[in-house]
Parts: structure tokens; C-alpha cells; sequence
């Protein structure tokens, strides 16, 4: 249990920001928890924190060591519950990302609704739209489109998406509706940033497949802005049928070159999966292997 003790030290170190306040709180002197820290960087031939006499900060390493002690703690803390009979009650952490647009939607009233279920379990929703490395940010699971292959996750796939160009009404009746591909390079599109970069090389499919890059008329990081941004009449949009559907079915947004879209990458294909992703691990947190299944549940009423 040595390396157990030296986790919850190491976690008590980050979270007291210093090794004097973690201390008064253990019961341990300053000399005691610098010689229990400093073992710990030997042991892994690493430095965790940079020091300083006012103040300490993770390094790289660190910050990886912090997370993965925070998992193993909490792992921990389950298995010793359920051991004791107290298996029933879900508790602890329970930390996502989805992408912006269908994770406002669909992801945040699902889980306020499993938390209103099992209020001891401590929700964290991260909104984006970026790639999120999920063990070293250390995120239990993520809601993604796409195929996101890795040898170090799991991939459980949720329903079958497609990729859809839109526009409103009000758009079309102004600027018209493009016959072709070719055609859009007339027209306003709205385009996804993702890491600086635009994604504005868009695939389509007719007797071959093809890319087009678009003139980005306007540009955002954020799926539900460009969502908002092509209800109110701003131009086209290259969007998962997931995140539009209810405007398509409302008459809101009109699907644009139907069947010969693609998606933003050669690998896209006429059918983009919706999955869950999560860390490759023996023991999986109770909190959320239930969320999961709660998810699967909830989306098949929503959707």
C-alpha cells in the first residue's frame, strides 16, 4: 500500500498547493514531505513539481502522475465501497467532453438528469470541439463523430450519423440552391476551425470521390455557433445530421447537394458514427460505466 499512500500524499501536495499546507493537513513536517516527494521523483527518475520557496507547479510529468493518481484513488475508493456493502450508492467524479454543438443538446440535459438520479456523483462537461487527449487530460469518456482509432481506447459506438450541407430558408431564397459541388464556391460558406486550422476542404462523392475548398465566409471554433449562425440565414454549413435534424424535420434548415456529401476528410464516408470513448482500463469507475449506459438509453428516446 506504499504507492498508494505516496498517490494520495502526491494528490494532497497539488490540491493543499504546497507541501507545508498538505502536510499540516497529513500531520507531517516540511522535511517529512519534501523527503516523501523527492523520493517519489527518484522512484520514477522524474520531476513532478517545480519548487520554489512561495510556491509549487506540475511539470508535464506532473500533471500526467497527478491525473493518473486521481483515477487509481478513485478506483480505490469504489472497490473498497462495494466491498463494504455500500456498492449501491454511485459517487465520485465523473469527467466528459463532447463536441459543443451535441453536447449542449443532447450530453448536458442527459447528464443533469442522471445527477438529479445519484446526486453524490461530481459532473464535469468540457464543451469542444478540439481534440481531447483523454488520458492525460485526465477524462474518464468522450461523445465524438467520426472514427478516432487508438490503441490505447476503447470505441463503443452509439447510432449511425451522416454528414449534412445545410442552409436556411431565408439563405436559399436569397443566394439559391447549388445544383453542384462546384457551386459553392459562389456562395457563402461557414466554416469549422479546429486548432487554427479551417475546415474548409470539403469531400463529396458523385461517380468519384472529390474535395472542394470553400472561401470561409465566416469562421468558429464552436459547432453550436456555426449550428446558430446558419439558422439565422448566414450561409452553408457542413454539419453531422445529428446536430440539424430537429431544424431539417421543422423546416427550419434545408438540406443542400443530398447524397453526394462526404464529410472534412477523405476517410469520411456516407456514414459517420457517433461513439463513446474511453480509456482502455480493467476497472472501469461505477459513476461511469452507468453514465454510459444511461446515455445509450437516453439517446434512443431523444433521437
Amino acid at each position: 500500500m506504499a504507492q498508494i499512500d505516496d498517490m494520495a500524499l502526491f494528490v494532497q501536495v497539488v490540491q493543499s498547493d504546497g507541501l507545508a499546507a498538505a502536510g499540516r493537513k497529513l500531520g507531517l513536517s516540511p522535511a517529512s514531505m519534501t523527503a516523501r516527494v523527492n523520493k517519489l521523483e527518484q522512484r520514477y527518475q522524474v520531476r513532478l513539481l517545480s519548487r520554489n520557496t512561495r510556491s509549487i507547479a506540475l511539470t508535464e510529468q506532473g500533471q500526467r502522475f497527478y491525473q493518473g493518481c486521481l483515477r487509481i484513488l478513485e478506483e480505490m475508493s469504489a472497490i473498497e465501497a462495494s466491498l463494504k456493502g455500500e456498492g449501491s450508492l454511485l459517487a465520485g467524479s465523473l469527467r466528459i467532453t463532447a463536441a459543443s454543438d451535441f453536447g449542449r443538446h443532447y450530453v448536458a440535459p442527459a447528464l443533469a438528469e442522471f445527477v438529479r438520479r445519484h446526486p453524490a456523483v461530481n459532473p464535469c462537461l468540457y464543451l469542444t470541439d478540439g481534440l481531447s487527449k483523454l488520458v492525460e487530460d485526465g477524462l474518464d469518456l468522450a461523445i465524438r463523430f467520426g472514427n478516432l482509432p487508438d490503441s490505447n481506447l476503447i470505441a463503443k459506438p452509439l447510432m449511425e450519423n451522416r454528414r449534412v450541407l445545410c442552409a436556411a430558408p431565408e439563405y436559399i431564397a436569397q443566394y439559391g440552391l447549388p445544383e453542384k459541388p462546384d457551386d459553392l464556391l459562389k456562395h457563402r460558406c461557414l466554416v469549422m476551425e479546429r486548432m487554427g486550422q479551417p475546415l474548409n476542404e470539403w469531400y463529396f462523392h458523385d461517380e468519384t470521390d472529390f474535395s472542394l475548398k470553400v472561401q470561409p465566409a465566416m469562421v468558429c471554433s464552436d459547432g453550436a455557433m456555426i449550428r446558430q449562425w446558419v439558422l439565422e440565414g448566414c450561409g452553408i454549413a457542413l454539419k453531422s445530421y445529428i446536430d440539424v435534424m430537429r431544424d431539417i424535420k421543422m423546416g427550419k434548415l434545408i438540406p443542400v447537394l443530398e447524397g453526394k456529401v462526404r464529410g472534412f476528410s477523405p476517410n469520411d464516408t456516407d456514414t459517420i458514427g457517433l461513439q463513446i470513448i474511453y480509456p482502455s482500463r480493467k476497472y472501469q469507475p461505477r459513476q461511469v460505466k452507468a453514465f454510459i449506459e444511461y446515455l445509450e438509453e437516453w439517446l434512443k428516446k431523444a433521437l
